[in-house]
């Protein structure tokens, strides 16, 4: 067989068993492997490998799209020295995704400009990236979806849907008061998940405030226990740092 030929036969070979690096690789990877004096196992196991890390990085990216972030934030961003409340130990140590793993929930509890947000979502792709599936939704975005599932008619599905990713992510739980049928399609949600695919939530209101959101006490209660039972909650304090960002970047004022 002449080289053209081979070359050919390569390419068509690559696009049938759909191994698109390696089909891109080869020609780089075989001058490589002539000057660097690879054996012929050595090249293929590189190509292979090459294709594999290829296939690792397209599924992390479209994990990390099916999440629906509203924007990146990665975990190595966050600014610890802006935020000595939040313990840098104890978010990598969150970053391995036992928790996720265990299926156990977590609340970041602060107010605005806290970092929240920022964890969430950093701790969200860290999973993601990791191979779980995760989805992130807004809590009154989450509680106007169930509401018209029910309208629809199709509530159980929409729940049953939620049940289903690793890691759901919660943002913004506490901004807005829910009235008790909303607050009630939560609770359903969160009672599918429950001690067996994870939770994340981001509020601005410590528990003893939610009864403003969830105001049958009752609820309230069971929603906070299905949100820390076996959890870890983070504390990221009242100090704004978004703030002091903010106002350190204004021109002072001559004397």
């Amino acid at each position: 067989m002449t080289e053209s030929a081979a070359d050919a036969a390569i390419e068509t070979s690559c696009r049938v068993l759909h191994l698109p690096t390696v089909r891109s690789q080869f020609s780089e990877m075989i001058t490589r492997a002539e000057r660097d004096q690879l054996s012929y196992r050595g090249m293929l196991a590189e190509l292979l490998m090459a294709e594999c890390e290829e296939r690792d990085r397209r599924r992390s990216q479209r994990r990390l799209q099916a999440a629906g972030f509203p924007r990146q934030k990665w975990l190595s961003d966050f600014d610890y020295t802006a935020n000595p409340n939040i313990n840098p130990g104890l978010i990598n140590n969150l970053a391995n995704c036992d928790w996720v793993r265990a299926g156990q929930p977590l609340c970041l509890i602060g107010d605005s400009g806290t970092g929240k947000s920022h964890l969430l979502i950093g701790l969200g792709s860290a999973a993601a990236m990791a191979g779980f599936r995760v989805r992130y939704t807004l809590a009154a975005k989450l509680v106007n979806e169930l509401v018209e599932a029910a309208d629809d008619r199709v509530l159980t599905k929409t729940i049953a849907r939620y049940g289903r990713v690793d890691l759901l992510c919660i943002d913004e739980l506490g901004y807005l008061e829910l009235d008790r049928r909303g607050a009630e399609m939560l609770f359903q949600v969160l009672t599918e998940r429950e001690e067996k695919n994870s939770v994340a939530i981001a509020s601005n209101e410590s528990f003893s405030g939610w009864t403003r959101t969830f105001t049958d006490p009752r609820l309230c209660a069971a929603i906070v226990d299905r949100l820390t039972f076996n959890g870890t909650i983070v504390e990221t304090g009242t100090d704004s740092y978004r703030l002091s960002r903010t106002a350190a970047k204004q021109p002072t004022s001559a004397s």
